[in-house]
């Protein structure tokens, strides 16, 4: 029997990091980005997370802010790194933010971007440096026992390898009744799948291909089922940039450039293991649909411009839209 259909969303991610870039960090301009995207259609708001590696405004304090200004839209960490932050504080940061937006979270959680600085922006915090998947997953089968604990014959402690907790069932409790959704941002590998599979809500790759994609995701379903599961019980997204632009090499350009602000590294290197479009909307909107069709289901987009609010709504009437229309005709 095949997974049930799934309702295809659509988010933007919120530009902390490009504001961080030009040296701007007032909330205003991200309050207004966020009302205008609700406004706009949009199913969710996404915020990253970096300390050191690829500064930015705390995401959790954003979101809280978003939160406020917002009545329908999801609000999403894409990519929250758990390791640096002590795993109570961040229990309850979640369950605050959880009531702040009344149950709207969505925890995207990540081990962190595979780079030098990220190695050294964990290293800051005193974050171990091995088995960072291991360590991911035991952050969050700590906060599911923390979030749960007060429920009739739950337990209200936990002992990992790398953490033990006491008195779970003094933390406030989340707004959703098994707390926010935890989705797994990682590739495609067998390990992640098994993982995201076993233990998360959903998984949100940046895979390069939409044929990779669809691979993938049919492996998912599989691991679902035979870890007893339902087919469709873990969120199938995907993170995908996307420049627009009427001149195919001006936008790759630009995209080029951004990229290089943010990690220091080309469009060659980075479209080897991430997803990018670029060009004229209606070719950006083609490559959109591709993976609406390899069965994403959730779609986060990162404007690849340092000035991305300029092309939010062009982005929502050609891509938003292209996807929803493929989703129809492939119903």
């Amino acid at each position: 029997m095949g997974a049930a259909r799934q309702p295809l969303r659509v988010g933007v991610l919120l530009p902390t990091r490009e504001q961080a870039i030009l040296g701007e960090y007032s909330v205003s301009p991200l309050l207004d980005f966020a009302r205008r995207a609700e406004e706009l259609g949009f199913d969710s708001l996404w915020t990253g997370d970096s300390l050191t590696a690829r500064p930015r405004l705390d995401p959790l304090v954003v979101l809280s802010a978003v939160g406020a200004v917002t009545r329908r839209v999801h609000l999403g960490t894409a990519t929250l790194t758990p390791a640096l932050r002590h795993p109570l504080v961040a229990a309850n940061m979640a369950s605050s933010l959880d009531h702040v937006s009344s149950g709207r979270l969505v925890l995207g959680v990540g081990s962190g971007f595979p780079s030098p600085e990220t190695t050294e922006e964990l290293a800051a915090v005193g974050a171990g440096l091995t088995e960072r998947a291991d360590r991911l997953d035991e952050i969050t089968s700590l906060w599911r026992t923390a979030w749960c604990s007060t429920r009739p014959g739950a337990p209200n402690r936990f002992a990992g390898r790398h953490w033990r907790a006491e008195g779970l069932d003094r933390l406030i409790c989340p707004a959703a009744p098994d707390g926010p959704p935890l989705w797994l941002v990682a590739d495609d590998t067998a390990r992640v799948l098994e993982r995201a599979a076993c233990r998360y809500d959903g998984w949100l790759p940046f895979l390069a291909s939409a044929e990779a994609y669809a691979r993938a995701r049919a492996r998912l379903e599989h691991l679902c089922r035979r870890a007893g599961r339902r087919a469709d019980a873990v969120v199938p997204a995907l993170y995908l940039t996307v420049t627009v632009g009427r001149d195919e090499q001006r936008a790759r350009v630009e995209l080029d450039d951004y990229l290089e602000h943010c990690y220091g590294r080309t469009l060659e290197q980075m479209s080897a293991i991430q997803a990018y479009a670029w060009g004229p909307s209606e070719r950006c909107a083609q490559r959109l649909a591709d993976y609406v069709r390899a069965g994403a289901r959730h779609i986060v987009l990162r404007i690849g411009s340092l000035r991305p609010e300029t092309h939010l709504r062009e982005i929502a009437d050609v891509l938003m839209s292209k996807a929803r229309q493929t989703d129809q005709e492939s119903t």
